[in-house]
């Protein structure tokens, strides 16, 4: 398995970064993506990455962090994209819920996370929430030039969901699904997912899953918790463990050209 999106930059993971990556190998997972969200986890992920060859990287800077995207987030992107172990353009997208960047200083962001990752033909690793009609107007318009992209930790409707799987986006799923309050409408939905556009992805250390038990029920999300995840859209989609595990691996393969 291969989980796309995991925050090993993470304080919590600073001391047993060592032992997270072997026991998320125990557990199956035999690649994890590390997310970067600002220029300094950008490089801390490409760091670890180039450290353990189990780990990639993205590199952006969230739209909660847009405020500060300047000329020089520009050029400190640029560099980091010309890395191999470097796979996708982000996270990036808007985000209209908290508003920590003003909405004009996030699509100005974004945009220039496109134009990067139509320059270095990567992925986009896409952030969304209550910003869907203006994120989906932008990527439709750039559709045509963006390599890829996938929908991190979709948590939307299911008119979105059909409107980004219409840009053939790949659409990514976290333990958010394995929530038995928050997560049941993307549980009925999530069957709509193509076999060739399911990502899954832990999102470590957040939203571990509620359906785990004991103490890991209690504890930081970790990637080790994917083929839990895994098995839980499995069920919730009639197909098996080895099915989702063999058709997420290949899509994340296609997409980040692991």
């Amino acid at each position: 398995m291969i989980d796309i999106g995991a925050n090993l930059t993470s304080d919590k993971f600073k001391q047993i970064i060592a032992q997270t990556i072997s026991n998320a190998k125990e557990a199956g997972v035999e690649k994890i993506i590390v997310t970067g969200t600002d220029i300094e986890s950008s490089n801390t992920a490409l760091t670890l990455s180039r450290q353990h060859s189990a780990l990639y990287a993205t590199a952006g800077i969230h739209p909660h962090h847009a405020c500060n995207f300047d000329e020089t987030s520009i050029a400190a992107l640029s560099a980091l994209l010309l890395h191999s172990k470097v796979v996708a353009v982000g996270e990036t997208g808007l985000d209209f819920n908290r508003n920590f960047s003003t909405p004009d200083q996030q699509i100005r962001a974004f945009t220039q996370h496109i134009e990067l990752a139509i320059n270095c033909q990567k992925p986009l690793f896409l952030h969304e929430r209550e910003a869907f009609d203006t994120q989906y107007q932008i990527l439709k318009d750039a559709r045509a030039e963006i390599k890829g992209a996938v929908v991190h930790c979709f948590t939307g409707t299911q008119v979105e969901l059909e409107q980004y799987l219409s840009l053939d986006l790949y659409i990514g799923i976290t333990g958010w699904i394995c929530d038995e309050r928050r997560g049941l409408a993307l549980q009925k939905m999530v069957d709509i997912i193509p076999d060739n556009r399911l990502l899954i992805e832990t999102d470590s250390p957040y939203l571990t899953p509620r359906t785990l038990t004991g103490k890991a029920k209690r504890s930081a999300n970790t990637p080790a918790n994917l083929p839990h995840i895994a098995n839980f859209i499995a069920t919730l989609r009639g197909q098996s463990l080895a099915q989702i595990s063999t058709m997420s691996q290949q899509n994340s393969c296609a997409l980040f050209n692991l």
